[in-house]
């Protein structure tokens, strides 16, 4: 098995969401995420799911009604996420910056919406929540976004908040990046 940024995010999931959890997949796309939430989370927990696309949000609820989960699914924005949960309430933020694979490819995830989002995010996470990004750059999405993401959390108050971004360094082309985040107790 190659491992790749979905596996390992998805993993670092498996590890920090607990039953009975309050998450938000920011930038729910086929529903996968939300998906994996949601069965992290348990019948017991909660799961926000936004997108711009109706579409997306088409796929994500369909996704969900066939694998018998629930979540709120949202046509909105990312960057909106605030007006959804309380500052402090959330355990978890997924995003998945990029396009959505097979939707509009003139239709993506741009730097000032996203860092407007992660800003959104980290206020609404717990002490001890955790944020989990996948960053696809590259072809037709430039590179803007990646970078200013990657500037963005380097940013973030150590005393605060634990980043790790991490590249794969053998791999060509531009791979997706995972960045971790883990807003400290």
């Amino acid at each position: 098995m190659q491992r790749n940024t979905l596996g390992v995010i998805h993993e670092f999931l498996r590890r920090s969401v607990q039953p009975g959890a309050f998450c938000i997949d920011a930038t729910a796309g086929k529903g996968r995420d939300t998906a994996l939430l949601c069965r992290l989370a348990g019948p017991e927990g909660r799961v926000l799911a936004f997108d711009i696309q109706p579409e997306a949000v088409e796929q994500t609820r369909a996704l969900l009604e066939a694998e018998g989960l629930q979540a709120e699914v949202h046509l909105d924005s990312h960057a909106h996420m605030d007006r959804y949960a309380q500052p402090e309430t959330v355990d978890c933020v997924v995003f998945n910056f990029g396009r959505l694979p097979g939707g509009d490819p003139q239709i993506m995830t741009r730097a000032d919406s996203s860092l407007a989002a992660i800003g959104a995010g980290l206020t609404l996470l717990k002490p001890g929540g955790v944020m989990a990004i996948a960053l696809y750059y590259g072809g037709a999405n430039g590179y803007e976004e990646r970078d200013a993401v990657l500037a963005y959390v380097e940013t973030l108050d150590p005393k605060r908040y634990t980043v790790l971004s991490c590249r794969w360094a053998n791999r060509q082309g531009d791979p997706p990046l995972p960045v971790l985040i883990w807003k400290e107790g």
